[in-house]
């Protein structure tokens, strides 16, 4: 499989097609170089890492939207793009795992359509599936339509989510989950705004004040970031005692 440098005329004009949705160019730089569909595009990143991605990255990266997005998919998967091709660098995530990330349902749907795997790891969220980025960066768009296609939730997941159905099916009468995961349920759901699901979850023995061990953040401090419309639930949290992680500090 060959490498080229984004720097590389083909791959510029590839990479501007992609971006800027002339898929009749890109079908053409296709027809006339069948090869580039499967090559790598080689670039630096700014501490020095040599990364390379897939044409697919590029209509999937971030910020996501390009005109077309979901046309492009089409033209390169039947040109024989590989739809689950991992980026190679720091992680190693697919295209869907970029789509889910940037909240870009038309392009997400379009990898799906092409066979793309929807439970595929790597994400740079705990090397997780693509429901993993989006509901961790509050991708609500795409994090929906993942479950709408099929994804698995977890119960950190569900919660997120405000999927109050899947989040009771993790509690048992005879095996409830362990504390750690009930309090990372619970950050969740502040994080995501879901007053219902954080109220079932606090019902359960949930850490109000919990910080997170993947970011100096209480579910307060969460739902603040992530829902600061989220006036009910903050309400409800501070009228609880929940407190931002600055003041358990002091």
């Amino acid at each position: 499989m060959a490498t080229i440098s984004m720097d590389d005329p083909v791959a510029a004009a590839a990479v501007h097609a992609v971006r800027t949705g002339d898929v009749v160019a890109l079908r053409a730089l296709l027809a006339e170089d069948p090869e580039l569909v499967r090559t790598r595009l080689r670039d630096t990143a700014d501490d020095g890492t040599v990364c390379t991605r897939t044409l697919l990255h590029v209509v999937a990266d971030w910020p996501g939207h390009c005109p077309h997005g979901a046309a492009t998919v089409v033209a390169l998967a039947e040109a024989g793009a590989d739809v689950d091709a991992r980026f190679e660098g720091p992680h190693r995530e697919t295209p869907l795992h970029w789509a889910a990330s940037c909240d870009d349902v038309a392009v997400l749907d379009a990898l799906l359509d092409a066979g793309a795997n929807i439970e595929a790891r790597g994400a740079v969220i705990g090397d997780g599936t693509p429901l993993s980025d989006a509901t961790a960066f509050a991708q609500w768009n795409a994090a929906f339509r993942l479950v709408e296609r099929g994804a698995v939730t977890t119960l950190f997941t569900a919660a997120m989510l405000g999927l109050l159905e899947r989040v009771a099916a993790f509690f048992p009468p005879s095996a409830a989950p362990g504390a750690d995961e009930v309090d990372a349920a619970f950050w969740g759901a502040c994080h995501g705004g879901r007053l219902p699901t954080a109220r079932y979850l606090i019902e359960r023995g949930a850490d109000l004040n919990r910080v997170a061990p993947w970011e100096p953040l209480t579910p307060l401090d969460a739902a603040r970031r992530t829902s600061p419309e989220a006036d009910d639930l903050i309400r409800w949290l501070r009228a609880l005692g929940a407190k931002p992680a600055g003041e358990l500090a002091s």
